[in-house]
């Protein structure tokens, strides 16, 4: 029976936990604003020539907290999946709930780690961002069983 299980873990855990190690890698001081802001401000400089810094400080703001909902989205499919298992349903509730709650509660996870971090904020906003990030990987995932289940059943003309 163990090897059953440690199969099991590995197979629908193991991404989770991966995927949370690659945020808490970056929540460190690797990804910062300022170390973020060397690589892209350059960039809108060479694609946008004339823009005036504070824009470019906007564009960075948006592309950084579009960094936290992309990431915590992959987190809510990959916590769905987990727990999802090996059911053959493909969508149920409670998984739905207990992806969003695994979200949230990392995501207050990882804003009290960058508390300790010098050149990074915790921020409650980040929390909100983070964990609308996996609600809306649970919308994903409820849209394509829907648009699934639709095509499956659609009667032949």
């Amino acid at each position: 029976m163990q090897p059953k299980i440690s199969r099991y873990f590995i197979k629908n855990w193991s991404p989770v936990i991966l995927w949370m190690g690659v945020i808490f890698w970056m929540s460190t001081g690797v990804f910062s604003s300022e170390n973020t802001s060397h690589i892209i401000i350059p960039l809108l400089d060479y694609f946008f020539p004339l823009i005036c810094p504070q824009t470019e400080d906007l564009i960075h703001g948006f592309i950084r907290k579009t960094g936290h909902v992309t990431e915590y989205f992959i987190l809510g499919l990959f916590f769905f999946r987990a727990f999802r298992g090996e059911s053959l349903q493909t969508w149920r509730l409670r998984w739905t709930i207990y992806a969003i709650i695994g979200v949230a509660l990392y995501a207050l996870s990882d804003e009290f780690h960058q508390a300790f971090v010098a050149t990074r904020t915790a921020s409650i906003v980040d929390v909100g961002l983070d964990s609308a990030g996996g609600v809306l990987s649970q919308f994903a995932i409820m849209l394509w069983n829907y648009r699934f289940w639709k095509e499956l059943n659609k009667s032949p003309v």
